[in-house]
């Protein structure tokens, strides 16, 4: 046998098969190759689907257990001080509404000083001339937009944080600051703020620093927070049916989610700069056709894309509209897009 004629015969049916492409390569297979080849396909699938389910059910118990932890945990904190902050309220002698510069550094040092000025009060209780006076017992609460501000007892200083969603009043916090002395700083000593928020981080880098932008900025932080968190909310409301493999992190400050429609897929990534944030920063869109129609006057054709396309429009909505607003705007706008896609296809 000639082993020369016979490598010239495997190379010329490899560039044969390469010409061709993988249609021939098929036919050159052996019956048996090409049920392996099959076979191996099918045990590939099924790996992945079994990942895949294995990942959506950790995401599922993740999700329970943030929503727990968030729910459950400090209850009967949140209960003490929700009375406290109520009976506070109840004994006020006045309730004085703070707007722009006049809630400042001095204002703030007004409060801490009154706190002090009640435990001395106490402390000289066997005083009946000031146990009586009015000027020590007047009990004055402060609202700050959407915070009220009291005095508890023992040297601390209450802080009630109100939020709300599109005029709506949502979830209500507690913050409690001591002040042991009027010349130490102040410290947090107890909350109703969810853990995963970066409070002890605040307290830290603003507190001893500056205690009134520490007050905001802890409203501004629960504030958008609770405006991310029922964005979704009401997505999940109004197009639970629409969406499928929704996540979130506890923060609410990475959002996933998939909208299957016009026969695509259509994967959302939003990311936020900060806590802070009400619209995302960081958007993807992505739409990852598996058949899709083209759309005429008359007829309707089905085509199949090659790769993965940006939806450009749905992320300028996103980074300009709240979640349900632009969502409504992408499925809308969805069939549109498709079709100048096409049309701009070579």
């Amino acid at each position: 046998m000639d082993y020369s004629d016979t490598d010239d015969s495997l190379r010329r049916r490899s560039r044969k098969i390469a010409i061709l492409g993988e249609s021939a390569r098929r036919q050159f297979e052996s019956p048996r190759e090409r049920s392996y080849g099959f076979m191996g396909d099918m045990e590939e699938d099924i790996r992945l689907e079994a990942t895949r389910s294995r990942l959506l059910n950790i995401f599922k118990k993740h999700g329970d257990l943030a929503e727990r932890m968030s729910r459950d945990s400090d209850k009967t904190i949140y209960e003490r001080l929700h009375k406290e902050f109520e009976a506070a309220r109840a004994s006020q002698t006045q309730e004085i509404y703070l707007e722009g510069e006049q809630w400042n550094d001095g204002l703030l040092a007004t409060i801490r000083e009154r706190v002090h000025m009640e435990v001395e009060r106490k402390a000289m209780a066997r005083d009946v001339g000031m146990l009586h006076s009015p000027h020590l017992q007047e009990r004055i609460t402060y609202r700050v937009g959407d915070k009220v501000i009291c005095c508890l007892e023992g040297a601390r200083i209450g802080i009630l944080y109100e939020t709300s969603y599109a005029g709506e009043p949502c979830d209500i916090y507690h913050l409690v600051l001591e002040s042991k002395s009027f010349l130490e700083k102040m410290t947090v000593l107890e909350h109703t703020i969810p853990f995963f928020l970066p409070l002890t981080e605040a307290e830290n880098d603003l507190l001893s620093s500056n205690a009134m932008k520490f007050i905001d900025y802890v409203g501004e932080l629960l504030q958008a927070y609770v405006d991310r968190k029922e964005q979704v909310r009401l997505i999940k409301e109004l197009y639970g049916n629409q969406i499928k493999e929704l996540h979130c992190s506890m923060t609410y400050h990475l959002i996933l989610f998939a909208i299957f429609d016009c026969g695509c897929q259509v994967m959302v990534k939003l990311k936020y700069a900060d806590l802070v944030s009400v619209l995302p920063t960081n958007v993807s869109v992505v739409a990852w056709p598996i058949q899709i129609r083209r759309f005429s006057l008359n007829t309707s054709t089905m085509n199949i894309l090659e790769g993965p396309t940006c939806l450009l429009y749905a992320e300028d909505a996103l980074r300009t509209m709240s979640l349900p607003a632009a969502y409504a705007e992408i499925v809308l706008n969805l069939p549109q897009a498709l079709r100048e896609m096409h049309e701009e296809s070579p």
